[in-house]
């Protein structure tokens, strides 16, 4: 859930894996990671929805609750 939910919200801000990658600090592979199933521990995922410039909780919610 939280893999896709970040695909979403980034696709949604029109980034592509690299772009986020250079934006959070964190390398392409560990996005794509999250990306297809692995769970993010806390500290990522905040660079994450910092990099975004989302809740952190958004990568929990259904799509039509986002942002």
């Amino acid at each position: 859930m939280v893999g896709e939910r970040l695909k979403q919200i980034r696709e949604q801000k029109g980034l592509n894996q690299v772009q986020l990658a250079e934006l959070s600090g964190l390398a392409q592979s560990t996005i794509s990671t999250i990306e297809h199933g692995a769970t993010p521990n806390i500290q990522i995922a905040n660079k994450l929805a910092k990099a975004l410039n989302v809740e952190i909780e958004n990568f929990l919610k259904d799509e039509e609750e986002v942002i």
